[in-house]
């Protein structure tokens, strides 16, 4: 419907219309309205209203609110408009916890019997992740890295795990969740990985296991506090994540005190 009184003031530029979809461009500039504040959760807006500003017709525009709709940061309101909403830690733990069962089996399996080059694989994109750490251009590294994840899973060869473990990515993508702010550098980010490219490539599966069960747990956290502090709630996000996740706990072993026998009296 056309904005009325009740939609809120919005003041966005003008789509490029080149390169990637309208679809993906309505929703990176969403997300950027979101987080300059152009767009405020809870406040109505009309797609009418998206549309004429980004000069576009309302099929992107309707598309890109669908795609925004199924990550859980839109609300529709039927013959009203949409509102936009913020990610709860909740969900953020929770595809996490999803991630942890699909990726930590499936990165023991690439390590234990992944095919022939497949550490150089992951070397060679490390490499280019590297390289646009130095450049400073996010959204490549973010690429970079969905693609080193997404080449264990298919290592792995559990189809289904990679197509669910690559919705979830684009869940949080979408959700404009990134961890690259005070909390982490990408180069922090990166060398993260270092270890589970290492473990891999040595075909060391308990190793591999390890780095990306720290790696996933800690942007997982770094995220719902994030997202904790975005809604002003006073979340305790390590009790959230034990609660939803129920990682086992790793014990150290026992060291057994050696038994020395009394000498016969």
């Amino acid at each position: 419907m056309p904005p009325t009184r009740e939609h809120a003031e919005l003041k966005l530029q003008p789509l490029p219309q080149a390169g990637r979809s309208l679809a993906e461009q309505v929703i990176s500039e969403v997300r950027r309205a979101v987080h300059s504040g152009a767009m405020v959760p809870g406040r109505l807006y009309s797609v009418y209203q998206i549309a004429e500003q980004l000069n576009v017709s309302r099929s992107p525009v309707r598309e890109a609110m669908l795609r925004l709709v199924e990550a859980g940061l839109v609300q529709v309101e039927r013959n009203r408009g949409f509102r936009v909403v913020l990610p709860h830690p909740r969900e953020i733990v929770e595809i996490f916890g999803v991630r942890l069962a699909l990726e930590l089996p499936a990165v023991r399996r690439a390590a234990g019997a992944g095919p022939a080059g497949l550490g150089a694989a992951l070397r060679e994109t490390m490499e280019r992740m590297a390289a646009a750490v130095s450049a400073g251009d996010e959204e490549l590294f973010f690429h970079l890295d969905q693609a080193l994840h997404d080449r264990m899973l298919v290592a792995a060869g559990n189809g289904r795990a990679r197509a669910i473990v690559g919705g979830l990515r684009d869940t949080m993508r979408i959700l404009g969740s990134s961890t690259d702010d005070a909390s982490r550098t990408l180069r922090q980010v990166h060398e993260e990985h270092e270890p589970i490219v290492a473990a891999v490539a040595a075909g060391d599966a308990g190793g591999a296991v390890r780095a990306m069960r720290a790696h996933l747990t800690n942007t997982g956290l770094i995220l719902a506090a994030q997202a904790a502090r975005a809604q002003g709630e006073p979340v305790d996000v390590a009790a959230l994540w034990a609660a939803v996740v129920d990682e086992p706990v790793v014990e150290e072993p026992a060291v057994e005190e050696p038994v020395v026998e009394e000498p016969a009296g």
